[in-house]
């Protein structure tokens, strides 16, 4: 059974950094991409950013790009997001997800298993 588990969430202000862990267990780790997406409240959730297996494809939302950076350690078991020059608009529960496949992209359905999410909120 796949597990994932998000840490590092928190409250900050704006331009400062802050990383977000996913550890996961179950399935053979690197075999899968994972993804990042967030829900804003009132909002529906949406993709940030994803990370293929073996970590050398990457793949970013237009509103993140170039602040945000996934990276992941394949031996730990776990996906990182770096967040750098947070904006209030950054504010939201912040997702992992691991595909279904080796490549993932930006849709939900890509994604075949969930984490309950860590809470960003970011003060201006």
């Amino acid at each position: 059974q796949v597990q994932l588990v998000e840490s590092g969430g928190g409250l900050v202000q704006a331009g400062v950094s802050l990383r977000l862990s996913c550890a996961a267990s179950g399935r053979t780790f690197s075999s899968y991409a994972m993804g990042w997406f967030r829900q804003a409240p009132g909002k529906e959730r949406e993709f940030v950013g994803t990370i293929s297996g073996s970590g050398g494809s990457t793949s970013y939302a237009d509103s993140v790009k170039g602040r945000f950076t996934i990276s992941r350690d394949n031996a730990k078991k776990t996906v990182y997001l770096q967040m750098n020059s947070l904006k209030p608009e950054d504010t939201a529960v912040y997702y992992c997800a691991q595909a279904w496949g080796f490549y993932a992209f930006m849709k939900e359905v890509e994604y075949a298993y969930w984490g309950q999410g860590t809470q960003v909120t970011v003060s201006s």
